[in-house]
């Protein structure tokens, strides 16, 4: 099994910041990529932003610029840090692990989501 917790999320202003982090565990042999995605009330579940074991990283446009995403490989730890946060921003925050569990193949893994509500 692969577990993947997320924290982080809650209420902010508009212009503030929130960091994500998301933690996997579990008898993990590999982690190949892992990302944020989001799904607002309404709308299609989207990506937010993805790094892969190597570092390289990649963002939606509509956060490029505000959004930092990282990982600690040691922790099999993944953050999302999120600056100056607009009403837009809300939605349940997911992350995504794709990885390889010892003597099986490569797989997605979905953590529970993180609520993050941007009002003034």
């Amino acid at each position: 099994q692969v577990q993947l917790v997320e924290s982080g999320g809650g209420l902010v202003q508009p212009g503030g910041s929130l960091t994500l982090s998301c933690a996997a565990s579990g008898s993990i042999f590999s982690i190949d990529s892992m990302g944020w995605y989001r799904q607002a009330p309404g709308k299609q579940r989207e990506l937010v932003a993805t790094t892969t074991a190597v570092g390289s990283t990649n963002y939606a446009d509509s956060v490029k610029g505000r959004f930092t995403i990282s990982r600690d490989n040691a922790k099999n730890t993944v953050y999302l840090q999120m600056n100056s946060l607009k009403p837009e921003d809300t939605a349940v925050y997911y992350c995504k692990v794709i990885a390889r569990r010892v003597l099986g193949p490569q797989l997605d893994y979905w953590g529970q989501g993180t609520q993050v509500t941007v009002s003034s």
